[in-house]
This record gives structure tokens, C-alpha cells and sequence, in this order.
């Protein structure tokens, strides 16, 4: 009778573990309307710039976030980026990077960053803007800027 109580009770614990699901969270996973990514216009204090961005469910989310229109005011900071709040949190996939001048990511999950130098940090990478070590630095190292996103 104990062997066919413990026989049961095991039968009846793996069955519990069977139906167990392990959920993980990757915020760059979310179902994310896609977003026609070349018609999508950045420019810095009114001037157009090329950027390649990336395919990935972040610049979506801000793309649809900044579907109207979206500007954001930025700031140097540390002498080798411009930083500027997007104004809501959008999905990240935060990575540790060392960006390269002329990167864009996303800090945070709320701040925009801009560089025209380098740094190492944990960020999801958004884009890179193609411009020179010199056009960067004189586009973007100044006091402040801002960045204005819009679809064409």
C-alpha cells in the first residue's frame, strides 16, 4: 500500500511540473505594428541627416511612438554625446557597447543618446548616423540640440 501511496504521490508531482511554463521577459519581444523605417526623417536642429537605423522592435516602438512627430531637446554631455528624453519608456534590449561617433541609441529605455564620440555602456543600439568625425563634431558638439523625428 506505501509503495502504490508513493507510486501516486510521484505520478501526481511530475504531472504538477509538467504544466509548469517558464516564462522569460525580453522587452524587445513585444508585438510591435511594423513601421516602414525609410520613411522615417531625423533631423538636428533642423538639418536632415542620413541615418541607417536598425531593424529591431525598439526603433519601432519609437517609431510609432513619434508617428506625429517627435522632438526632443538634447544636451552635451560628458563632451562626447547629446542626451535628450524621448518622454515615455519604449522596449530596450539593453547590450554592453562601445558606441562609435555617430551612434544612436536608446539609454535607459527612455532617453535618446547621440554620439559624436565614444563610450561603453549598456544601451540598445537604435542607428548610426553617416557623418564624418568632423561634420558630427560640429553638428553636435555644442551646448544643446534638438532632434526632431517625423514619417515623410
Amino acid at each position: 500500500m506505501k509503495k502504490l501511496m508513493c507510486a501516486i504521490m510521484l505520478v501526481v508531482i511530475v504531472l504538477s511540473f509538467a504544466g509548469c511554463k517558464t516564462i522569460s521577459q525580453d522587452n524587445n519581444k513585444q508585438d510591435i505594428p511594423n513601421v516602414e523605417i525609410e520613411k522615417v526623417v531625423m533631423k538636428i536642429d533642423s538639418i536632415s541627416v542620413d541615418i541607417t537605423w536598425e531593424n529591431n522592435n525598439s526603433v519601432k516602438d519609437l517609431f510609432n511612438f513619434a508617428k506625429n512627430g517627435l522632438t526632443i531637446n538634447m544636451s552635451r554631455y560628458g563632451g562626447f554625446e547629446q542626451v535628450g528624453s524621448i518622454g515615455k519608456n519604449i522596449v530596450s534590449n539593453n547590450k554592453q557597447i562601445t558606441t562609435n561617433p555617430g551612434d544612436v541609441v536608446l539609454y535607459n529605455s527612455n532617453q535618446i543618446v547621440i554620439f559624436f564620440g565614444s563610450n561603453t555602456w549598456s544601451y540598445t543600439k537604435l542607428g548610426h548616423i553617416n557623418l564624418n568625425q568632423t561634420e558630427l563634431n560640429n553638428l553636435l558638439n555644442k551646448s544643446n540640440v534638438v532632434l526632431y523625428l517625423n514619417n515623410k
